[in-house]
């Protein structure tokens, strides 16, 4: 794989040249330098990397050409968004569903996060044609006919809110690429970069995607959790949902997870790196997110515990809309209801794992975190 050859073949698959801000080629040299010399791609993760690569690369120049030909794009702005920032397996995805539910919210959807340009129009918005593709290739999802374990611990439907890495990813600052394949060079760059150019991007494209379909978005990936204080900058009255769970349980299933996810593409034994690289990643979460509740003050955040989550999924956006202060009306109540009973925890089986299989101690764990625990009686 090489960088200068995907960027020739994104060019010439789309006819065009500009990939706007050249920022983006840094992290392009590190993934395609780390995915060479470190993943250990199997035959199926070699395709599979080159492919994601490419889409990215694809996107991005889609993005770029549109924002070209339509610079009053520039007047979108972005209200108030809500950013979901807790640490992976901390009930994030479920959050975001959940928050979904309410028509006032824009979700950033996973057909159209996929495939951005042209933004998608609230006439056409649930039956787009593309929305309509991918839910067809959904029955042949070549992921799970490949490692059907992977539903029962993370699944992202077509029709429902996916994480913002998959916009990061055109950026090349996206822990969307580290969860699928075993980079630590890559994690190191990520850890140490600063992520303005990346916000600004993934700013570009919500405004591009709310031109035809407004709302207050609502977003999340862990990897918020890495420039929360860079986020405040570009989306000066964001507010950030916290979802708080034992941190020592997330890190075991954040490398269960992706053991499970990047052993579809290297058949090496990464389960000591994945204990390893998750518990530095999760820790960098926590410490970063903290720092910047404590400069930018308690009222930006808004804080869920997990706990609360699985078992009164209702009553914890209830809190949520509580501490926004915007009511829930009974309509709302029965949707998120109706949701929760629906979309239930396990729903595609049991997520099994333990600490050892990872090389990790949980008493050491708990030490490491008993601040945080403390804080937010974990």
């Amino acid at each position: 794989m090489h960088s200068g050859q995907l960027l020739d073949d994104a060019a010439a698959a789309t006819g065009l040249d500009d990939f706007g801000e050249p920022s983006f080629r840094d992290g392009l040299e590190v993934l395609v330098e780390a995915l060479n010399n470190e993943a250990q791609l199997n035959a199926i993760g070699g395709p599979a990397a080159e492919a994601l690569v490419a889409g990215a690369l694809v996107n991005r120049l889609k993005v770029t050409d549109y924002w070209n030909r339509h610079p009053e794009l520039a007047s979108q702005k972005i209200a108030a968004p809500l950013f979901i920032v807790g640490v992976s397996r901390s009930g994030t995805t479920a959050l975001n569903q959940l928050l979904s539910v309410d028509p006032a919210n824009r979700s950033l959807l996973s057909w159209e996060a996929s495939n951005p340009v042209p933004p998608p129009e609230a006439d056409t918005y649930h039956n787009d044609p593309r929305l309509l593709a991918a839910l067809e290739a959904e029955a042949d999802n070549m992921l799970h006919l490949l490692n059907p374990g992977f539903k029962a611990m993370h699944h992202d439907p077509p029709d429902m809110p996916i994480e913002c890495v998959t916009v990061m990813a055109h950026d090349f600052v996206s822990l969307q690429y580290n969860a699928m394949f075993n980079i630590e060079s890559y994690t190191d760059w990520i850890l140490a970069r600063d992520h303005t150019d990346t916000y600004r991007y993934h700013q570009r494209v919500l405004q591009l995607l709310q031109s035809g379909v407004p709302g207050r978005w609502q977003l999340k990936t862990p990897h918020h959790g890495l420039a929360v204080e860079t986020i405040a900058e570009i989306y000066p009255d964001a507010r950030f949902i916290w979802t708080h769970r034992d941190p020592a349980t997330c890190i075991a299933s954040t490398a269960s997870i992706t053991a499970s996810l990047s052993g579809t593409f290297s058949d090496a034994d990464w389960a000591a790196f994945e204990g390893t690289q998750w518990t530095r990643v999760l820790t960098e979460m926590i410490e970063r997110t903290t720092a910047a509740r404590a400069v930018l003050g308690d009222h930006r955040f808004i804080d869920v515990d997990y706990r609360q989550l699985v078992s009164d999924p209702v009553g914890a956006v209830r809190g949520i809309f509580r501490d926004l202060g915007e009511p829930v009306d009974s309509a709302l109540e029965a949707s998120l209801a109706a949701h929760a009973s629906e979309h239930r925890q396990h729903k595609h089986g049991p997520h099994s794992y333990t600490f050892e299989d990872f090389g990790l101690d949980r008493d050491a764990l708990n030490e490491r975190f008993s601040t945080y625990r403390s804080t937010y009686d974990l």
